[in-house]
């Protein structure tokens, strides 16, 4: 019997399942006000399914955009499935949540990054980090995926830090 709690596994789980109780809600309720998702996922990743063009195009990872142009967002236990529009055509993709990298709701400046880094005993992810993500540019009215951007500059955490010794009386 192995006597750790795998505390990684169980926080990977709980930071996933947080994106799919919210996507449960837009499902059964839509889009509250501004809310508006950005979901990347690692498009080569078993149970993943798009059209051939499409993974062709993001071979490794790419992002979709839930915001104006979706349908048929159907949500299971271990995957999603939504219709969006891709060069004003409908195409349906289905993405298992062990396949997410990203998850961003830019309306309220959240986000979560799941890092994949295989360990030396198996195939699992390491646990996810929640890490706060810049807001991504707004993208051109009617453009609802794109790829992420690898060969961007890492943002510098510490241009986020304030100093409280500022607002201190002396």
């Amino acid at each position: 019997m192995n006597d750790r709690f795998h505390y990684d596994a169980l926080v990977d789980d709980a930071l996933r399942s947080v994106v799919r109780r919210v996507l449960v809600q837009v499902a059964e309720k839509g889009l509250p006000g501004s809310h508006h998702f950005y979901i990347s996922f690692r498009s080569n990743d078993p149970g993943v399914e798009l059209p051939d063009y499409l993974r062709a195009k993001y071979p490794d990872e790419m992002t979709i955009v839930l915001q104006h142009q979706y349908w048929d967002l159907v949500i299971a236990d271990e995957f999603f499935e939504v219709s969006v529009s891709f060069n004003k055509q409908q195409e349906h993709i289905k993405v298992p949540f062990a396949a997410l990298s990203a998850f961003v709701d830019p309306s309220v400046r959240f986000g979560l990054q799941f890092d994949r880094k295989d360990k030396a005993a198996g195939d699992k992810p390491e646990a996810a980090a929640p890490t706060p993500l810049p807001a991504p540019e707004p993208k051109p009215k009617g453009e609802t995926a794109a790829a992420a951007d690898p060969d961007a500059p890492p943002e510098d955490p510490a241009s986020k830090i304030v100093k409280l010794d500022s607002f201190r009386k002396k």
